[in-house]
């Protein structure tokens, strides 16, 4: 059984930066593809990011794309989210996911979860 811990939200204004982490355990890591999810208030959870064991297979999602980077250390079991020129419309709850070896931008195809971290950007 995976268990993953979100941490590094907060509240930051528009144009600034944040870095999540997830740290996981409880499992072989390095077989497991990563990604970030987030959900807004009255949204559907949505794919951000996502990166393979070999950190070669990193897909972003259009609306983050050259603002957000997805990177693993699998020597610590953790996945990082690097999040530059932060907009309002990012703010979420955001949420780390693994899946076994494969890509994919289904969140019911993911697993494993974690309880979710808050991401605010104020205007």
């Amino acid at each position: 059984q995976v268990q993953l811990v979100e941490s590094g939200g907060g509240l930051v204004q528009a144009g600034g930066s944040l870095r999540l982490s997830c740290a996981a355990s409880g499992g072989t890591f390095g077989s497991y593809y990563m990604a970030w999810f987030r959900q807004a208030p009255e949204k559907e959870r949505e794919f951000v990011a996502g990166i393979s064991w070999s950190a070669g297979g990193v897909y972003d999602a259009d609306s983050v794309k050259g603002r957000f980077t997805i990177s693993r250390d699998n020597a610590k079991n953790t996945v990082y989210l690097q999040m530059n020129r932060l907009k309002p419309e990012d703010t979420a709850v955001y949420y780390c996911a693994a899946r076994v070896l494969t890509m994919s931008l289904e969140r019911n195809d993911y697993k494993y979860w974690g309880q979710g971290t808050q991401v605010t950007v104020s205007s």
